[in-house]
């Protein structure tokens, strides 16, 4: 069996995702691509060691996943790449200024091929980057629990319309941002459509019931303990409601709801 031109190496991170860590992933040996250096560790040394690093991309950029960008440009003189349109926001974010921007279809020779797919959502900047192996999804899909999309970075119209895309595809696995790999996509993105959609329906009720502030509507559309995680729930109701004011389904001002 040929040997997977993956390499996944958590790295500690400041997030708040489940383990408190982000993968970072090496594509190929020479040349080979980083993606998502959060931090530098001893671990990911010895692997950016063992191997000539000639680009250094991020699937968006937030601070846990552009940590350790400018120590691993400075370590490799790799070719560093950030979204078109958002190089301000990456600068912003890693402290590095990019040497060339990517966008939908680019194409980088590793590994046989790694090639962008725009997938806004979670982040307004965020991609993924498609192996023949699978694709390296950041924080679009986790193997457990869900993700969330905050109203003030996110687009709740956007990630379900990204999760549709990557279902599409139909990849062998997914390469997340945090945890293990998934290993049945279709399986994992049917479940996270699914969420979606029925938290947006809970959200959608509480709302043609009376409820109209984001608290009151959390209480009525959350049926499992918050604590610890009431402000990130907060921010995914506020982007679902925001969702459904798009299209028309409720009113919202940003504080209150009503039914249409």
């Amino acid at each position: 069996m040929t040997e997977s031109p993956v390499t996944r190496v958590p790295v500690d991170s400041q997030t708040r995702a489940p383990g408190g860590r982000t993968n970072a992933y090496l594509i190929g040996e020479d040349p080979a691509a980083l993606i998502d250096p959060a931090a530098r560790t001893a671990a990911l040394d010895g692997e950016v060691a063992a191997r000539e690093v000639e680009h250094l991309l991020v699937t968006h950029a937030h601070p846990d996943h552009v940590g350790g960008v400018t120590d691993y440009a400075d370590r490799t003189g790799a070719t560093v790449w950030a979204r078109t349109g958002y190089v301000d926001r990456f600068v912003a974010a890693a402290g590095h200024e990019p040497d060339r921007t990517l966008h939908e279809g680019t194409a980088l020779p590793v590994a046989g091929g790694l090639r962008v797919l725009d997938v806004p959502g979670h982040a307004p900047d965020h991609v993924a980057f498609v192996l023949e192996e699978g694709i390296v999804s950041g924080d679009l899909a986790l193997a457990a629990g869900s993700v969330v999309v905050d109203v003030g970075e996110g687009d709740m119209r956007g990630y379900l319309t990204a999760l549709r895309r990557l279902l599409a595809m139909d990849p062998e696995r997914l390469y997340p941002g945090h945890g293990p790999i998934v290993e049945a996509p279709r399986e994992r993105l049917e479940w996270l459509i699914d969420h979606r959609l029925d938290r947006e329906g809970r959200i959608l009720t509480a709302v043609s019931e009376g409820a109209s502030t984001v608290d009151g509507i959390l209480d009525a559309s959350y049926d499992k303990d918050l604590t610890g995680v009431r402000d990130l729930a907060d921010r995914t109701v506020r982007a679902h409601l925001q969702k459904l004011a798009v299209e028309g389904r409720i009113d919202w001002d940003g504080s209150r709801a009503r039914p249409r």
